[in-house]
């Protein structure tokens, strides 16, 4: 039977499960749900399950190793850690800190992940990544008009009338949220479900819409020019708590709602019977990560949160804008792990354009790369530009437990533990403000060990050992101690396993919002920048720029895989290792496409070779190939897309892509 003890998934996603893991011999057996868990209730996904395999596949890098020759050697920990560390101390004290970049994301949801920043804190400040490529305009665009992103608790969800589902799809990212639907349409909510792509979460809803892919400002709009006209709007909410308003005004005299449905390609019936489900709340929202994803991005958040408080659903049960939720990673001392006040130096590169500011920076160059928790040759956009920036450096370092894309270009690999194998707390900023107590289960195998020893390891051989003289558990309580006073303890997190962080269940329910004003503010005053909502367009459309789409007539989408955390699963799985071109019917007619034809798709950046799957129904002119796949395995999906970064400068336009395709032998 084997012994089974309750853990958690340190994936970074929606619902942070707990786990109940079997282990029988000191391996890892099984990994199911624990039904004690108040939101998962003991089901998870298919990629919390396949962390048993990603502890016990025996293609793990389990031993140091060095690139010599263009070839892979095993080397000595100590051979490992004295040469980098070296290579540490001759580029500080020749070119200073900052030519060394740390290339971080975020594969782990793990509190103590945050110590790779307390190590390079103490080195004397590093070339950082800003931004994110999956949800940074958004969380920026909810800052300028909140002051922070910030959900309501799952729970009430059943205090909403009506619940829109804007670009998220649920059943696929987000699955204790879809049981929470079920449950509120059962009570008498309705569901609307807004994307590009009939997807499984559109099945259960009372109606979808489809959006033209980076069209759904208009959508909204068209939406909140409806509400003015049935005089549908929270004028107490509007004169009493919110800033800008008249620039909304402004800004939907200045279009018709002819326009609007020509620009969002949605009938302008839609726009009205929406005003009226807007208007009649308590209606809450919840807004996917991928319509952020373009060059007008954070603009279209933002229009959404504007729809979303003019109409009087923000500070109010069953309502919200429902994105982030960052009061969550809040709750904890971050800085006592990280250590920022100990950085002398510090220079920042945006995640979209890393690739492309190591390729140009001389002020110091950068010699060493260091990538923790990510694998940016297969994530990063514009991959043959990422390859070659990684190339061109002396030194890359990767901390890592299989050979990806990434490790493959590596000078030095450091085999690191799974979340099985180390004693960690999980948590996440997007759904529920849980975090659950995960302890060290198994054994590494072979050399294998936790990124705390690399980093203690290598600090004292750099001359600052003593702030990693600690232990793990220290570091945890370290991170936990603004808790306290909460009556929230790492002894009592071990003894339940999950512990309810002191979150707001309705944000912004006093109407004080963290703005420099302390209202929702319409038009945002917290930037030097036009603070306006506007009418912005996808960077790749056919307003700005009408003769790429003569070349390129197809908007390209990179949903998340359904069986994969982004790129960690694909080596374990054959069923993913090949490319699914998803085509709506149209580009199959056009191109007289049939299912598993073999194709190509590319642009000006690249091509990705794959076989084709027709969308019952999806928007036409859409293709969608999962991300995150592997160049072994048929390349990822950006070698397409561009490295630009979105309106705001803080998130990627991943989904702001034009293609072409074509049968291919």
């Amino acid at each position: 039977m084997g012994n089974i003890v309750k853990s958690a998934c340190p994936l970074n996603c929606w619902d942070s499960c707990g786990f109940n893991v079997t282990i029988e011999d000191g391996n890892i057996k099984r990994v199911e749900g624990d039904p004690h868990h108040p939101i998962t209730k003991g089901k998870i996904c298919g990629r919390g399950r396949m962390l048993e395999a990603r502890t016990n596949s025996d293609q793990r890098i389990t031993h140091p190793l060095k690139k010599v020759d263009g070839e892979f050697h095993p080397i000595s920990w100590k051979q490992a850690l004295d040469e980098i560390a070296e290579k540490l101390s001759e580029i500080k004290k020749a070119y200073g800190p900052t030519a060394v970049f740390h290339s971080h994301d975020y594969a782990n949801s793990g509190l103590l992940v945050n110590l790779d920043k307390r190590f390079f804190n103490n080195y004397g400040g590093v070339t950082e990544v800003i931004g994110s490529l999956c949800w940074g305009s958004g969380i920026e665009a909810q800052k300028w008009d909140f002051g922070d992103s910030y959900s309501h608790a799952p729970e009430d969800i059943f205090n909403s009338k009506h619940i829109v589902i804007w670009g998220r799809n649920v059943a696929r990212t987000n699955m204790h949220l879809y049981e929470y639907l079920q449950k509120a349409k059962a009570a008498g909510a309705t569901l609307t479900v807004i994307d590009p792509i009939y997807n499984a979460t559109a099945k259960i809803a009372d109606r979808y819409i489809s959006v033209k892919p980076g069209m759904d400002s208009f959508l909204a709009l068209g939406i909140m020019k409806e509400i003015l006209r049935l005089q549908l709007e929270d004028r107490l909410f509007i004169k009493n708590y919110s800033v800008g308003f008249e620039d909304v005004e402004d800004l939907l005299a200045s279009i018709s709602l002819e326009e609007l449905s020509q620009f969002a390609e949605v009938p302008i019936e839609v726009f009205t019977d929406l005003a009226k489900i807007y208007g009649n709340g308590p209606t809450m929202t919840y807004l996917g990560l991928g319509m952020q994803r373009y060059e007008n991005g954070g603009n279209t958040i933002r229009t959404i949160d504007a729809l979303i408080a003019m109409s009087g659903n923000v500070g109010v049960p069953g309502g919200g804008a429902n994105y982030g939720n960052l009061q969550v990673g809040q709750s904890f001392n971050i800085e006592s792990l990280t250590m920022p006040h100990r950085r002398q130096e510090s220079r920042q590169f945006t995640m979209m354009k890393q690739a492309e500011e190591v390729l140009k920076a001389n002020e110091p160059p950068i010699k060493m790369i260091v990538v923790t928790c990510g694998n940016p040759l297969t994530q990063v956009p514009d991959t043959n530009l990422v390859k070659q920036a990684f190339e061109s450096v002396e030194t890359v370092v990767v901390l890592e437990q299989y050979m990806t894309d990434t490790a493959a270009v590596a000078d030095y690999i450091l085999p690191v533990k799974t979340s099985f194998e180390v004693e960690d707390i999980y948590y996440a900023s997007m759904y529920h403000g849980y975090m659950n107590y995960s302890a060290a289960l198994v054994e590494a195998p072979g050399e294998a060990q936790s990124d705390l020893w690399i980093w203690t390891e290598l600090s004292k051989r750099l001359g600052f050992g003593e702030v990693f003289d600690f232990t793990r558990e220290e570091f945890l309580e370290m991170g936990l101690a603004d808790l306290n006073v909460h009556g929230i303890s790492l002894s009592k997190l071990k003894q339940e396993h999950h512990l309810l962080l002191p979150v707001k269940k309705v944000p912004w329910e006093d109407k004080v919002f963290k703005t420099p004003s302390g209202k929702y503010e319409f038009t945002a005053s917290r930037l030097d920048q036009e603070g306006k909502i506007s009418l912005s367009y996808p960077r790749e459309s056919s307003v700005n720029n009408p003769v790429l789409v003569e070349k390129y007539p197809y908007t390209l989408l990179s949903l998340h895989p359904m069986r994969s955390n982004h790129s960690q699963h694909y080596h374990l799985i054959a069923g993913l290792q090949q490319n699914r071109v998803e085509v709506s019917e149209d580009v199959a007619l056009e191109k007289n496409l049939s299912e598993n034809d073999r194709v190509r798709v590319y642009n000006d950046r690249g091509q990705v070779i794959g076989h084709v799957k027709i969308m019952k129904r999806a928007h036409p002119k859409t293709i969608n190939i999962d991300e995150g796949n592997w160049s072994q395995f048929g390349g990822t999906v950006n070698l397409l897309t561009s490295n630009e970064p979105s309106d705001n400068g803080l998130g990627s336009i991943l989904y702001d892509c034009l293609v072409n395709i074509e049968k291919w032998s």
